[in-house]
């Protein structure tokens, strides 16, 4: 329950915020906004927080009596309801709530494997099914966006959601030419309900500092409050998903929206509609070749994104996936997407050529230290070295097929949140460099996608396709097929950003 414990954490930590300014650490509150009135945002986002929590406290106080009087046999049923009102408390209160906590639930949804089932059920309401604004709300922005009413902007329109979410909702439409579009609305407030959440932010990686005395949490804060910041920007957004989609055209197994820019502003962002399946049906079809299939396309879209153009979208949730059989997955919401320079990207390739490709520990240190994971003449020993970091990388370092699974997925989140284990001391001397934040987020979404869909396949083989330093033939029939749209694509350059 380590996500549900922290959101906890973080409700008994806002209750004394109030002795530090409001507005410590914070962007400035765009004109339309008085800082008295943003402090008043986060104050009650604070305390609305700290009522689940003291709520979730009180209950677990009942709860330890109920166990400690109840029959052996019984504690476990016992157990299993407390968590699953827990969970179902804390997901309702998020998916009012809105903002970069709610995307913290999603995030506790499918990262964190060792939550008990119906509590991860819970959770995952958050993905696509959040509580939606009133109809009525919804057309006041598009109206204040796009000019007019949507039932005037668009032939159809309709006003119940396909999907509600953290920032905004999504309405299926169809234009004055006849083109089925999906709609996202961002929610009325939720810029001034992101920079509250921020500021509480700052009180949970201070916690988390105490915890992990390498841990530098003032760029870490600053990298992940650019980047949530940047998602309000539905403008930015578009530019995003052009960049992916004209990068992915003609694609023959990843597929990336068009923006209707016409019909897109900074609130409202319209996009061609996608078919798929989601995720959640996809787990659960009986034929793991599909689960596979979709799984090596989602790979390959991270590291061909990461070497090859030199970005990467940083939410990789089960969210944002439309699968269409045969390989074939959708790639939706850009909001989130980090840039990386050359020497960026020419570090993480150094790092994986010396632990994955060389097994050379001494160079992977050199880089590591580097790259400021780990400070300079550690008191660690190589093994100790491999033996932490290595996992990270275990799915490439050898040829042959090879199953993910949850367990591995779990492992991943234990190696970067759990002090408590054998690998403590390295854990606390690390640290998180701004350039890795987003990469650890791709890490560990990654993983706990591939995870629960049980993907099996030679990963190495597929990564030696794509790392620009091997620049290996097709090992799969989607590599194949990859590679015929590459040469087909040779005459136009793909153009990189960040460099």
């Amino acid at each position: 329950m380590a996500a549900v414990a922290t959101l906890a954490w973080l409700a008994r930590r806002a209750a004394g915020r109030h002795a530090r300014p409001a507005d410590a650490a914070l962007p400035r509150p765009p004109p339309a906004r008085s800082a008295p009135v943003a402090s008043a945002d986060r104050a009650a986002r604070s305390a609305h927080l700290l009522r689940v929590g003291a709520r979730s406290g009180g209950a677990w106080a009942a709860h330890r009596v109920r166990r400690a009087t109840a029959p052996e046999g019984q504690r476990a049923e016992i157990d299993a309801r407390f968590q699953l009102r827990t969970a179902e408390q804390v997901a309702e209160a998020l998916g009012q709530m809105k903002g970069a906590l709610m995307k913290l639930g999603q995030m506790a949804s499918y990262l964190d494997q060792g939550l008990p089932e119906p509590a991860r059920e819970a959770l995952a309401s958050l993905r696509a099914d959040a509580p939606p604004m009133a109809p009525e709300l919804a057309a006041d922005v598009v109206e204040a966006e796009l000019g007019a009413p949507p039932d005037r902007i668009f032939a159809g329109w309709d006003p119940v959601p396909l999907a509600a979410a953290s920032i905004g909702q999504v309405h299926r439409a169809t234009t004055r030419e006849g083109v089925e579009v999906a709609v996202k609305v961002q929610y009325p407030g939720v810029d001034a309900a992101i920079r509250a959440d921020l500021g509480n932010a700052g009180l949970l990686f201070s916690g988390l500092a105490m915890l992990f005395p390498g841990l530098e949490p003032g760029p870490l804060v600053e990298e992940l409050r650019s980047r949530l910041l940047e998602e309000l920007d539905y403008g930015r957004e578009a530019e995003n998903q052009r960049f992916f989609a004209e990068a992915y055209a003609g694609h023959p197994f990843i597929h990336v929206p068009a923006v209707v820019a016409a019909l897109s502003t900074p609130r409202v962002l319209t996009t061609e509609l996608a078919a798929g399946r989601r995720f959640e049906a996809l787990v659960a079809d009986p034929d793991q070749s599909e689960r596979d299939l979709a799984g090596e396309a989602i790979f390959r879209f991270v590291f061909r994104s990461l070497y090859a153009l030199h970005v990467f979208n940083g939410d990789p949730h089960p969210g944002n996936y439309l699968f269409g059989g045969d390989g074939r997955v959708t790639f939706l919401d850009f909001g989130l997407v980090k840039r990386f320079t050359a020497p960026e990207v020419d570090l993480f390739s150094d790092m994986v050529q010396a632990m994955a490709l060389h097994g050379d520990v001494p160079r992977f240190r050199r880089a590591i230290e580097r790259a400021g994971l780990l400070p300079a003449g550690s008191p660690f020993s190589d093994d100790e070295i491999e033996g932490y970091f290595g996992h990270f990388y275990d799915m490439v370092r050898t040829r042959g097929r090879r199953t993910l699974t949850p367990d591995y997925a779990s492992e991943s989140v234990r190696r970067i949140f759990d002090a408590s284990g054998p690998y403590g001391p390295i854990m606390k001397a690390a640290n998180v460099p701004p350039s890795f934040v987003i990469i650890q987020r791709i890490n560990l979404g990654l993983h706990a996608v591939l995870g629960e869909l049980r993907a099996t396949a030679d990963w190495r083989g597929i990564a030696e396709e794509l790392w620009p330093f091997v620049d290996g033939p097709p090992s799969t029939p989607l590599g194949e097929a990859e590679d015929a749209w590459l040469r087909q694509r040779a005459s136009r350059p793909v153009v990189r950003q960040g460099t």
